[in-house]
């Protein structure tokens, strides 16, 4: 079992019982790009949703092989409980996505699973280190400069997920069955010529029940790590990056790999970005050519 730097664990009888920091020591960050690989001392990524149709493995696994950083967290909903015990949709590169996320730890990124509602079985493994994946109810991160960042899934700021599961499942069968047409969609678009688009995105930006909902999510997320002494918080669970001060407590999303595609870093100066892996690609494969000029990325990658 590989211990991550200097934290203290304990646990609490508390709903949010999680990680005591004694935080993680900082350690020099590497050049932003390195070859093929883009550096950076911190990722954040939740939603994968491995296990169903929607996940969007290849992307996924071009960006596990070509960034790299001291810490990985796995801010939740990493593998979709739900969905599999509906319907079983796990492939060869999900285990690919697997066997990348241990072969990282093995080789000395500190990685750290945050277990969501989707994945919530693994909340029976909290103060586990497993394969050298530490996982935590919660845990907290101090950047670069200093600030104390709470990482959470954020589910328990649902109060639909909290107070009426059934209604839960019942929006996430809906969610499933607007990405199903959405893979429909964007194969039509695909042929036309057009770029990717997400219905179910398009109407959590414009539906006002929607856009409310996230506002208040954001603000409930952001008003309990300040009332905690925290300067910030990480969060997944409603697929909508974001990375803004609420009240002078920063308030970052991390985003999904079912639509937006995006992760959340941080760079050696302690800067926090929400990144989208369309662009990263697109930087990282200028990085391959910086080194050999004509390069080109592999169009997927498998786990290495």
């Amino acid at each position: 079992m590989v211990p991550i730097a200097n934290t203290i664990v304990r646990r609490s009888s508390d709903a949010m019982c999680g990680v005591e920091p004694g935080g993680f020591a900082a350690r020099s960050a590497a050049p932003a790009a390195a070859g093929s690989k883009l550096r950076y001392r911190a990722i954040w990524i939740s939603d994968l949703h491995l296990g169903t149709a929607g996940c969007q493995v290849d992307a996924l696994l071009d960006f596990l092989r070509h960034t790299e950083s001291d810490y990985l967290y796995l801010v939740g909903d990493i593998v979709d409980g739900w969905q599999l015990r509906r319907r079983w949709n796990w492939h060869q590169k999900h285990n690919d996505v697997v066997q990348k996320l241990l072969r990282k730890a093995r080789k000395g990124t500190a990685v750290v699973y945050v277990p969501g509602n989707h994945d919530e079985a693994a909340r029976h493994f909290v103060d586990v280190d497993f394969g050298g994946i530490a996982i935590r109810r919660e845990a907290v991160h101090v950047t670069a400069d200093g600030r104390r960042l709470l990482v959470i899934h954020g589910d328990h700021f649902d109060a639909v997920v909290q107070c009426a599961r059934w209604l839960a499942r019942v929006g996430d069968a809906l969610y499933t069955l607007a990405l199903q047409f959405n893979r429909h969609l964007n194969a039509l678009r695909s042929g036309l010529g057009l770029p990717y688009w997400s219905i179910s995105r398009y109407l959590k930006l414009k539906v006002k029940n929607a856009v409310n909902y996230i506002g208040e999510f954001e603000r409930a997320v952001a008003r309990s790590a300040r009332e905690r002494g925290f300067d910030g918080v990480v969060c997944g669970h409603i697929h909508q990056g974001e990375v803004r001060e609420i009240d002078g407590t920063l308030y970052c999303n991390d985003g999904d790999w079912v639509e937006s595609l995006s992760a959340l870093v941080e760079h050696g100066d302690g800067r926090i970005e929400l990144v989208h892996w369309q662009d990263l690609s697109a930087a990282a494969e200028h990085a391959v050519r910086s080194v050999l000029p004509g390069a080109r990325l592999p169009a997927t990658a498998g786990a290495e």
